[in-house]
């Protein structure tokens, strides 16, 4: 088809859009009628319980009361008797389900080019997911960001698209400023039924650490109190990862020199490099013009 033709059937599936916001001066723009999302492109059901104050305002209002956001301050915010009372993990627990089946718009949020969904942004999600569970848990006047991510374990690839259910809870934490929060993506289930063992798509921890918000200090959190068995082998779980992380910690590049058998690991890695572009590479020139130069008899 040419391509004149095209401009002019885009320009006739455009144009009620078009004049809908010539029409009126409060419109937004867009390019088909479904609502635009009003987020930092996080499903909108994460982020209702966020200030919806914007960023300047919050900044200027911070000037105005003396407070540079740039500094730390002496002063803590964190009451230092608030109530540390032991938690259940089910007092944390939060369940949103995306409608990805129900709603194109919203499902054009998460696919690529090649209609597969894209984990980068269902991880935005669990981000999102994550705050949302650590406030459940800690409650007001602390700050609370992510550490890492880490035992991300794809169990049944999503293999049609359907409603996505992404649920989660504190399931390790001592009293420290640290917590770890178990989550889970699955297909959403069906009204009254539970998610069943091959719907879950994917699990992963989150490791969230309690600051104050004026001395951004780490603050201590309730601990987590377990009672059944299926607690006591998720508490087991996050208790060996945060003493897994502390052995690594004293271990890294940035505490002593790589031993014998990581030095042979990187060679070999270097090696490996240097054999894959001598393949897919051409030929160093030669800098040196004599040299490059052709001789004629």
């Amino acid at each position: 088809m040419p391509p004149r033709t095209l401009s002019c059937i885009a320009s006739r599936a455009f144009k009620p859009q078009l004049k809908t916001y010539i029409q009126s001066p409060r419109a937004k723009r867009q390019l088909h009628p479904s609502p635009t999302w009003q987020t930092d492109g996080v499903f909108k059901e994460l982020t209702e319980m966020r200030v919806r104050t914007p960023w300047i305002e919050a900044l200027r209002k911070k000037e105005e009361e003396g407070i540079d956001p740039t500094q730390r301050s002496t002063t803590p915010a964190t009451p230092s008797n608030r109530d540390l009372t032991p938690k259940r993990m089910s007092d944390s627990y939060h369940r949103v389900v995306i409608p990805l089946a129900q709603d194109p718009w919203l499902l054009d949020n998460y696919l690529n080019a090649n209609g597969q969904i894209r984990l980068g942004t269902i991880f935005m999600d669990l981000d999102a997911l994550s705050g949302v569970i650590a406030y459940k848990h800690t409650g007001e006047s602390v700050t609370t960001v992510t550490a890492a991510v880490d035992r991300i374990t794809i169990n049944h690839p999503l293999k049609e698209l359907c409603d996505l259910e992404l649920s989660g809870q504190v399931t390790f934490a001592t009293g420290r400023s640290s917590m770890e929060i178990s989550i889970q993506v699955a297909k959403a289930p069906e009204q009254g039924t539970s998610v069943q063992k091959e719907d879950v798509l994917m699990t992963c921890a989150f490791t969230m650490v309690s600051l104050d918000p004026n001395t951004k200090k780490p603050v201590a959190i309730c601990p987590v109190k377990v009672e059944t068995d299926e607690e006591k082998r998720l508490f087991a779980a996050g208790e060996k990862n945060y003493n897994m992380k502390k052995a690594r910690a004293k271990t890294g590049l940035r505490k002593q020199t790589p031993n014998d058998e990581e030095s042979d690991l990187i060679h070999a890695m270097w090696l490996r490099q240097l054999e894959y572009h001598a393949r897919h590479s051409p030929p160093p020139k030669s800098c040196n013009p004599n040299t490059a130069t052709a001789t004629t008899s």
